[in-house]
């Protein structure tokens, strides 16, 4: 610290002023009222001299009547400039301070405080320490200014002219937002370096105080601007809703969300979650993007059924008599659904049972699901799986993403209106997956009746009960459902419709559905069942009944055609006139042949439209032992016929064949319709007994059929499609059909009226078909 020397000291008896919350620096001029009885005394002897008075601050604003004690030792000497009289006996004084200094000695008490003051003046000399605390006393001062916006050009160009550091210090602290006791302080430094020092220090602590101050003012100025804004802009919305008559205070609102859940009876995480949601939609300013989101979230959970149930009815005999009324045959359908019926009257507790209707298209598997609610008296959902991909269809997305939203197995539950439909899951065999998932694989959770009592969607993350949901499913085939997924349903296997029952079905459902549809009665067309059997074998090709219905509707609408042109009131379709109506037969059926040939066999075949004749026909020519297959026979019918080849050579010598038959000639089997691909492990007796019938010039009758796959020993397997097959061959005239020994159970299935027309032969091994054929 640089010393600073003392070059006089005086002293002087002067008039005393105490002031009330002030300190008068020298250098400054400043003015102030004067109302005290021993004050205004003090100032009429300070004019009666040389206009010298001395001011000191008293320690307590409150003190009326200070004493020694209570009047600070260190004060101001100064010179009164001016006096104005003031209404209520008060003084204004204008003067200027000259010097610190401090009292020694009090003189005088009365009539006005009069004390010895000493004061000490010291040598004031420059140097660049000097000159570097003035330099940055300035540079602090300026930000000062500039932080407390208190900045005036012309203030900091006096103060900046002032070469006086000791004046310097005194000027600034005038410009400071100082109390008292921080005032008095820097006044009580006498000497100059010092108490810019000091001065500098307490500079540093004001500025970053108000850098602080400024920090926060700005955050609550922008808080406030938001506030403001969002204010202003919630009153206009508020008006604007009040013009659109919308208006509805979100308390309201949140009280009906209240009541709704009351009503549902919602217990445990449901209730729980939703008052979460209650209490953060009340907190949410009215502007906010999440307000929106909330809402939908609560108004999907309140939409749920989550306590409605529509109650069954187990009546069976009314169940029968509904489902007989839509539906024409499928019994073992018809007794599944009864036998739920039963279990479920008698348990009253039984989980819905998951089925899965299997067959070709337009059997009727949607409308039997249809049948199935209505006997029930449940409500119906269908949801179509064909196509999907994304796991997020079934399961939903999680509320993190935008847009999200619940999925297809919750929104079909809150369109049911109750928490035990029929729900139909159509073409579960038709889902695919990809890079978002495997659909298939959530669906598992959804059909297992141990895990969808607590189904959670990741929309919702709320257990929901799927257990009392009755599913069925519909399905094209077996093939591309996955195991797991397979391994949850009861199948049940829907083959197709013979010809009588397509008869049936036309007659009493579909002819009526499509007269009403085309605004016709009973009387305005005729119709002989030849004729339907007509458009049945001949304009449709298929296991279920949707093309027929179709050409029904043809024939409908074409005869309607003829009604209003021709002023007519009835039209009678025959078999003569059922060109006209529907055209060329677009099909035909092979018919049994008149005539025994040899090497030409009838085998059965399943195909995805039913059961279907196969004239499988085998000659020989000279050669070296080829066999050439033809036909667009897939590989299992190829190595089919190569086994029979083989199981012929085996037994050559028994069977009175020439044993080198293999070496001198070439075989040709050829099935017809060769653009259409063929596959299958049906056809290995009938290509064996094709080769055979060449090799022995034995004709082979033509009113036998077969079917039935050979191992190179020559036994007979079982195959599949019995059914289909029996009634291609019953359509196509056969009278005898050769099936497999295990195929025995499958006769069961077939009608009693196609039964008693065939003879059934049942063989295990290759010479037990040779034995009937030959």
């Amino acid at each position: 610290m640089m010393e600073e020397k003392i070059v006089e000291i005086k002293e002087y008896v002067l008039p005393l002023i105490p002031l009330r919350g002030m300190c008068i620096f020298p250098n400054t001029v400043i003015h102030f009222d004067v109302g005290r009885e021993k004050s205004i005394h003090a100032l009429e002897e300070a004019m009666v001299g040389d206009q010298y008075i001395f001011l000191a601050a008293q320690k307590d604003f409150d003190e009326e009547n200070p004493e020694e004690d209570d009047i600070y030792q260190v004060g101001t000497i100064a010179k009164i400039k001016q006096l104005l009289k003031m209404p209520g006996n008060v003084i204004r004084v204008l003067i200027e301070g000259k010097a610190r200094a401090m009292i020694k000695e009090f003189k005088q008490k009365d009539p006005f405080l009069q004390v010895l003051v000493e004061k000490s003046t010291y040598n004031l000399e420059k140097n660049e320490q000097v000159e570097a605390l003035q330099n940055m006393v300035m540079e602090v001062f300026q930000d000062y200014m500039m932080l407390s916006k208190k900045a005036s050009p012309e203030t900091l160009l006096n103060i900046s002219r002032i070469e006086d550091y000791g004046q310097l210090s005194d000027i600034i602290v005038e410009n400071l937002d100082l109390g008292l006791e921080e005032q008095q302080e820097i006044l009580e430094i006498f000497p100059p370096y010092q108490r810019l020092e000091s001065l500098y220090a307490k500079l540093l602590k004001i500025i970053e105080k108000l850098k602080i101050e400024k920090s926060i003012d700005e955050k609550v100025k922008s808080q406030l601007d938001k506030v403001q804004k969002e204010y202003y802009l919630r009153e206009k919305l508020h008006v604007i809703q009040e013009e659109l008559g919308e208006s509805q205070s979100m308390a309201s609102e949140i009280e009906d969300y209240r009541k709704q859940m009351e009503k549902l009876e919602l217990e445990g995480e449901v209730k729980e979650k939703l008052e979460r949601e209650f209490n953060r939609l009340a907190k949410l300013s009215p502007g906010s993007v999440e307000i929106g989101l909330t809402r939908t979230y609560i108004e999907w959970v309140l939409d749920l059924p989550w306590n409605i149930e529509t109650e069954d009815n187990l009546d069976i005999k009314n169940a029968r008599k509904i489902l007989d009324e839509d539906h024409y045959a499928l019994q073992k359908v018809k007794e599944r659904i009864l036998e739920y019926l039963a279990v479920l009257k008698l348990s009253q507790s039984m989980k819905g049972p998951i089925l899965c209707l299997v067959g070709p298209p337009g059997v009727g598997k949607t409308s039997i699901a249809k049948s199935i609610a209505r006997a029930l008296n449940r409500k119906f959902v269908r949801m179509s799986l064909g196509g999907i991909r994304d796991e997020a269809e079934i399961r939903g997305h999680r509320r993190t993403y935008v847009g999200a939203m619940p999925g297809r197995i919750i929104y079909s539950m809150k369109q049911a209106g109750s928490k035990n439909p029929l729900f139909l899951l159509d073409e579960i065999d038709k889902m695919s997956q990809d890079f978002r998932g495997d659909p298939a694989a959530a669906l598992l959770e959804v059909l297992d009746t141990e895990q969808n009592y607590s189904f959670r969607d990741h929309y919702l993350e709320l257990p929901f009960d799927l257990s009392k949901v009755m599913f069925i499913t519909t399905a094209n085939s077996l093939d591309t459902i996955p195991r797991p997924l397979l391994d949850r349903m009861e199948v049940i296997y829907i083959s197709g419709y013979t010809e009588e029952e397509k008869l049936n079905i036309a007659k009493k459902y579909l002819f009526p559905k499509q007269l009403k549809s085309h605004g016709l009665k009973r009387s305005n067309i005729r119709i002989k069942e030849e004729t339907i059997r007509d458009v049945i074998n001949y304009y449709t090709r298929e296991s279920g009944v949707r093309n027929l219905e179709r050409q029904i509707a043809t024939l409908c609408r074409k005869g309607a055609k003829e009604i209003v042109e021709n002023n007519k009131s009835r039209v009678t379709i025959t078999n003569k006139n059922l060109n006209k109506f529907l055209g060329i037969p677009p099909y035909r059926y092979d018919k049994v042949r008149d005539h025994e040939e040899v090497g030409m066999v009838t085998g059965l075949a399943w195909t995805a439209v039913g059961g279907v004749t196969l004239e499988i026909e085998a000659v020989s020519m000279p050669g070296n032992g080829k066999l050439q297959l033809t036909g667009q026979l897939g590989d299992v019918m190829k190595e089919s016929a190569q086994t029979g080849v083989s199981y012929i050579r085996s037994m050559a010598k028994e069977l009175g064949i020439n044993e080198d038959f293999y070496k001198n000639l070439d075989i040709h089997l050829h099935i017809p319709e060769g653009a259409i691909p063929k596959d299958g492990p049906s056809a290995g007796i009938t290509m064996t007994t094709a080769i055979l019938s060449l090799l022995t010039h034995q004709p082979v009758p033509q009113y036998i059929a077969m079917t039935g796959e050979i191992t190179l020993t020559g036994r007979v397997l079982p195959v599949g499609g019995i059914k289909e097959k029996v009634l291609a061959a019953h359509r196509a005239g056969i009278t005898t059909v050769i099936l497999p020994k295990e195929n025995e159970r499958d006769l069961e299935e077939i009608e009693k009226n196609v039964r008693k027309n065939l003879q059934f032969i049942l063989v295990e091994n290759m010479k037990e078909v040779i034995k009937a054929v030959f």
